[in-house]
């Protein structure tokens, strides 16, 4: 399989430019971490690396590296954040995949026993909610 070629009008592309908002969490020299606007939970957050990647296929080592490092100082957090009884993370790559937005990112979902997560709707949560929640996260760091 050939992977397409990255398309740097993604939302995420545009977001790390600053052309669209988000909830930023946690950023770093090579990572955002920014609030997931359709959360499959509470506290659902995205680790995006800076350089462009559409997916794991095409991702620079250093860069997988240092998302990886970021989600998991970030599951950290968000356990401690809202008292998590551990945490999903999730990595789609391509259509076949699941994947629906072409920048590399991972999921890393707060989860709590006997909770289901949230089914995808496609519907965006409230965004006092994700500021609040972005701030929790932001304080479980500090």
């Amino acid at each position: 399989m050939t992977t397409p070629a990255y398309d740097d009008q993604n939302v995420f592309a545009k977001i790390l430019r600053g052309e669209l908002p988000s909830h930023k969490v946690f950023e770093d020299e090579k990572t955002l971490v920014i609030m997931d606007i359709m959360p499959r939970g509470d506290g659902h957050i995205l680790v995006v690396p800076k350089a462009p990647s559409r997916n794991i296929l095409d991702i620079e080592t250093d860069d997988l590296n240092a998302v990886m490092a970021t989600v998991r100082k970030m599951a950290h957090a968000v356990i401690k954040a809202f008292g998590a009884d551990g945490t999903t993370i999730q990595q789609f790559s391509e259509p076949a995949g699941g994947q629906v937005v072409f920048h590399t990112h991972v999921h890393v979902i707060p989860r709590f026993d006997g909770v289901s997560l949230r089914p995808h709707t496609g519907e965006m949560a409230d965004n006092d909610i994700l500021a609040a929640n972005a701030e929790k996260i932001r304080a479980a760091l500090a």
